[in-house]
């Protein structure tokens, strides 16, 4: 039962996997208002611009009501505290996500004390799923149905055949 809490989610979400998906849903039940926020974070080397992940997950999500999806530059805790937010989600999905998500959480405690990092886990078969994992698979040929959603895999078809064959 949501408690009256806006939540944010950031993340690169490029792709937004199923097991991202997981997490929206799960944190969708527990706060009034998610925020799933695109992190514009060209350091990464993203597939996908902004604007078309935060175009995939607003139609991954498009039953979700309490929640939302926008982009956004910086801290996220900057970010949470401009949505009056209380709480950033953070997914995780191995032992091997905990040091890094720990040390995050931390870091956002001592830049913003009054916003709480909560971590869910994502569900246990979609525990191997990782963006960089299913972009690479997809680059490669392989099929990546029933690890993303219908509306990426479709994405990722249509990136694919975008690239110069050499």
């Amino acid at each position: 039962m949501p408690n009256g809490r806006t939540a944010i989610y950031p993340g690169t979400f490029d792709p937004v996997t199923n097991g991202h998906v997981d997490v929206i849903e799960r944190a969708a039940r527990v706060f009034e208002r998610v925020v799933v926020a695109v992190a514009d974070n060209a350091s990464k080397d993203p597939l996908f611009s902004v604007p078309e992940r935060v175009e995939l997950l607003s139609a991954v999500t498009v039953g979700l009501e309490n929640v939302s999806v926008t982009s956004f530059h910086g801290l996220s805790v900057d970010f949470a505290r401009s949505n009056e937010a209380t709480v950033l989600i953070r997914g995780l999905r191995a032992v091997s996500d905990f040091e890094y998500e720990f040390q995050m959480a931390l870091m956002n405690r001592h830049l913003a004390p009054d916003v709480e990092t909560v971590l869910i886990m994502t569900d246990a078969e979609k525990a191997f799923l990782s963006s960089s994992t299913v972009k690479e698979v997809a680059r490669l040929g392989g099929n990546v149905h029933g690890l993303v959603p219908d509306e990426v895999e479709a994405a990722l078809r249509a990136k694919r055949n975008e690239q110069p064959r050499g």
